[in-house]
């Protein structure tokens, strides 16, 4: 699936239950209609598709790096993170990520609610990010 290019423009999260689910790979598996609306992505557009297709290039790579690293010890993950919808428009969350296992305790997937996010702490984590991905290879 190609990515689309970015438009600045934004589109505001009301705080309505958005949940994704994917594999341990990042697989999408499972996205509400909270998801499909924000996203702009179908169910069956986005289920089989990497969550990275959300990701936007001002999101900088050692943020997704740091929450594999939780996620995957088992732990939750949160942070603030600036998604890039299929029209290209952005829309940012406050993610949390926790774990999902099966019976013997392994993992075997994860799954991602979202909040609204606070608009002062956008701005800070903008300009973090900023700095970041101008850092990167």
């Amino acid at each position: 699936m190609q990515r689309p290019k970015p438009v600045n423009e934004e589109v505001f999260f009301d705080g309505r239950t958005l949940i994704s689910e994917t594999d341990t790979k990042g697989v999408i598996t499972y996205v509400n209609r909270k998801f499909v609306e924000m996203s702009g992505y179908s169910a069956k557009e986005a289920i089989g598709q990497p969550h990275s297709i959300l990701r936007h290039p001002d999101m900088p790579k050692a943020a997704f790096e740091e929450m594999w690293k939780v996620v995957q010890s088992g732990k939750m993950w949160e942070g603030y993170v600036k998604n890039l919808r299929k029209d290209g428009k952005f829309y940012w969350v406050i993610v949390n990520i926790i774990p999902k296992y099966d019976e013997n305790d392994n993992i075997i997937g994860y799954t991602a609610s979202r909040k609204i996010p606070n608009r002062d702490m956008i701005d800070k984590m903008a300009a973090q990010y900023k700095e970041m991905v101008e850092k990167e290879d």
